[in-house]
C-alpha cells in the first residue's frame, strides 16, 4: 500500500449502502484520508424527510424528489469542475437514487419521477469505483438508535429489511462502475486501525470488475 495517499486512477469514489450502515462516516474518513472534495446527501436538510418517516405515503414524493435536486445539483457541480485536479467522495450513488423511488412511490408518483429523473440525470458522471457497504438489518437498526436522530425514531425493521432487499437486488445487478462490496458488520472504521487500513488497501487495489471484502480479524 501507498504512502502517499494516492488514488489517482480513482476521480470519483461513491459510497452506498441501507441506512446505517456508515456510508456518511466511511466518506468523511476517505474525504479526510485522501484531500478530496466531499460530496453528502444531507438528509438533515430533506424538510420532508421527517414526514416521510411518520406518514411514508403522504411524504414520499416530495422526499423524493428533494433528495433527486440535491444529488443532481452536487453532481452537476462537480461534472463542471475540473476532474483533471480534484477527488471527490460521495456517500450516494446517482444511479441508485431509483431504488427508493420504486419502493416508495406509487404507479401515478413513480412516472412523474421517472420523467424527473431522465431530465436531471443526463451525463451524470460514473464514479470511479463504488464502495456497497452491507450489513444486517438487526445491526443497522441498533446503529440508528444509537446515533439517535430524531426524524430516524419511526423507522422500522420491515421498513429496514425492504430497503436492504432492494439494495441487494440493485447491486446484483449493477454494472456501471468497479464494484467493491464490504462487510461492514464488524467493521469498525472509527476505532479500528486496522480496519481502516485493511479497507484502504482494497481500495486501492481494485480498479475493475466485481470485488468482496471480509475484514481479517485481528491477530492477538
Amino acid at each position: 500500500m501507498t504512502n502517499q495517499n494516492d488514488i489517482s486512477n480513482k476521480k470519483f469514489i461513491a459510497i452506498e449502502g441501507p441506512i446505517g450502515v456508515g456510508k456518511t462516516t466511511l466518506a468523511r474518513k476517505l474525504a479526510e484520508y485522501y484531500q478530496a472534495e466531499l460530496l453528502l446527501e444531507g438528509a438533515e436538510q430533506n424538510p420532508f424527510l421527517p414526514r416521510f418517516y411518520q406518514d411514508p405515503k403522504s411524504g414520499a414524493l416530495p422526499t423524493q424528489l428533494f433528495f433527486l435536486f440535491q444529488r443532481a445539483q452536487q453532481l452537476k457541480e462537480l461534472r463542471q469542475s475540473d476532474m483533471f485536479i480534484s477527488t471527490y467522495v460521495s456517500d450516494f450513488l446517482m444511479d441508485k437514487d431509483k431504488l427508493f423511488a420504486q419502493v416508495t412511490l406509487d404507479t401515478d408518483e413513480m412516472s412523474l419521477y421517472q420523467q424527473v429523473y431522465d431530465n436531471l440525470t443526463i451525463d451524470t458522471p460514473q464514479p470511479d469505483l463504488v464502495i456497497y457497504l452491507q450489513a444486517p438489518v438487526d445491526v443497522l437498526l441498533d446503529r440508528i438508535r444509537k446515533r439517535a436522530h430524531q426524524y430516524e425514531f419511526p423507522i422500522s425493521k420491515e421498513y429496514l429489511q425492504k430497503i436492504s432487499e432492494a439494495y441487494m437486488e440493485f447491486f446484483h445487478y449493477y454494472q456501471g462502475s468497479p464494484l467493491l462490496i464490504v462487510n461492514a458488520s464488524g467493521i469498525d472504521l472509527v476505532e479500528s486501525h486496522t480496519d481502516y487500513q485493511q479497507l484502504l488497501e482494497r481500495i486501492e487495489e481494485t480498479s475493475s470488475g466485481r470485488h468482496y471484502f471480509n475484514p481479517k480479524p485481528a491477530v492477538l
